[in-house]
């Protein structure tokens, strides 16, 4: 029987949209999650290096994983809902239809994702210029920041998509929109992918050096005038509409969003320690780097003053934690390319199999399987002939170099056949990838840092003549 404190508890939804998924959890005023849900959302490459996605697949996903977590819970009880979402740019025409961001005129791929990288040429013209803003970017503009996704679409676009746009939204402020009717956008989304900045607002020189003088003209009407902090309230809550799509109640409290990134790095940066004996544990938040892994990595830190860092991104004020400067590095590919490497492998579908008939992941199958293997060996021991150059998407930071691909070098020697993974017994030809791949100009900043050891790793082994994994 529940009491009457219990049934009075108050409980908040949060939506997390990844580059392949949706999430949403159900969290009580205690922090507690008490449900969570996914659900895939689609991708679209129809060439190399486009990445296209649509927003009403997206709203939809959010939809239901929203429904599947509030399931069995009175509705009166949610208090509020926030959005976080990859960075990636949303075209609607004037009468927030989507219109298509490709050639094939496919109106509901209107989403360019954070990794598609067709905007070369732009974010090289940009970059030309040297103009000011692009200090608070480590001095060179990535073709992931919206600016030249922007410029592409009206030098190849222009009358079927760049003429029709009523607003470009970042994918954080289109859902927000979508939840409230207001084209508010997120000083966070702004701050670090648009150059806007808190105290100087727009720069129009930028954007009419660059060419998209257009947007100056209209007073930013279609990229963002109205801008929130992350976290205040947006409009007057959930519109009737939204609140029938989300199951949710009409006019709860709807949060200024934050990129999904940034959503994990304010989580893990303001996190509580207390009590587990780690060396930040009485050290301000200044001293603390949070690592984000998905489809890509990020690695974030704050700071009282900001500190200009070649090649990494920021400083950008207030865009995670209020009142602070924020730094980020990272890797435009990790955890795709971890995808990339696995998928692609010729031992892949019998992989497949073997993890269905477990009813497991693939990914829970390998870590069992790791999990073996350390019985009898060191983990170590499975990476020491092998090398990895991770930039198989470009170099994100340090380097902001988006030409530069991956490297995979195995030492060899003549013997032929199987890798030795045991030392007496042969077990299979094996690849095993380590990555590990952290700035070393995000660690230069000024005040002191505790960071422990950040390694991603994955490890795949293959079947030769049927063996089983």
């Amino acid at each position: 029987m529940h009491s009457k404190k219990q049934t009075s508890v108050k409980y908040y939804v949060g939506i997390d949209v990844g580059s392949a998924s949706v999430r949403a959890a159900l969290v009580d005023e205690f922090g507690t999650v008490v449900a969570h849900a996914e659900q895939p959302i689609q991708i679209w490459e129809p060439q190399p290096d486009h990445y296209e996605q649509s927003s009403a697949d997206i709203w939809a996903a959010c939809c239901t994983v929203t429904k599947k977590v509030i399931c069995g819970i009175d509705a009166s009880q949610i208090r509020g809902v926030g959005f976080d979402a990859t960075c990636s740019l949303v075209v609607v025409d004037k009468q927030f239809q989507p219109l298509a961001v490709n050639s094939e005129g496919q109106n509901y791929r209107n989403v360019i994702m954070w990794m598609d990288h067709r905007a070369v040429s732009q974010v090289d013209r940009i970059n030309a210029t040297k103009h000011r803003v692009l200090s608070y970017v480590g001095g060179v503009m990535s073709v992931e920041m919206q600016p030249p996704k922007l410029l592409w679409i009206k030098e190849n676009l222009q009358e079927s998509c760049w003429e029709k746009a009523g607003y470009f939204f970042d994918l954080p402020d289109f859902l927000s929109w979508k939840a409230t009717g207001v084209t508010a956008r997120s000083l966070c989304t702004l701050v670090c992918k648009w150059t806007y900045t808190s105290d100087g607002g727009w720069d129009d020189s930028f954007w009419n050096i660059i060419g998209l003088e257009d947007l100056v003209k209209d007073k930013y009407e279609k990229i963002g005038n109205h801008v929130l902090s992350p976290g205040e309230s947006v409009g007057k809550g959930l519109t009737p509409e939204a609140a029938k799509d989300l199951g949710l109640p009409e006019g709860i409290a709807v949060a200024a969003s934050l990129i999904d990134a940034h959503a994990g790095g304010l989580g893990v940066i303001g996190a509580d320690v207390k009590g587990h004996n780690l060396p930040c544990e009485n050290q301000p938040i200044t001293s603390r780097v949070a690592m984000i892994c998905g489809t890509s990595s990020c690695h974030m830190g704050v700071s009282e003053t900001p500190i200009f860092v070649p090649g990494v991104w920021g400083p950008y004020f207030s865009a995670m934690v209020p009142g602070l400067w924020l730094n980020e590095g990272g890797q435009s590919a990790t955890g795709k390319l971890i995808e990339h490497v696995v998928r692609g492998h010729v031992a892949f579908p019998e992989l497949q199999s073997k993890a269905a008939a477990r009813a497991q992941s693939i990914y829970t199958y390998l870590n069992s399987h790791l999990d073996l293997i350390k019985k009898s060996l060191p983990v170590g021991f499975l990476t020491v002939d092998l090398h990895v150059w991770p930039d198989f998407h470009g170099n994100r930071s340090p380097l902001t170099d988006l030409t530069l691909k991956g490297m995979v070098r195995n030492s060899l020697s003549l013997q032929r056949g199987q890798y030795r993974v045991k030392k007496k017994k042969k077990s299979g030809r094996s690849f095993f990838f380590n990555f590990e791949h952290t700035p070393p100009q995000l660690f230069k900043l000024s005040h002191r840092i505790w960071v422990s050891c950040c390694i991603l790793k994955c490890a795949y082994v293959s079947v030769e003549n049927q063996r089983s994994l």
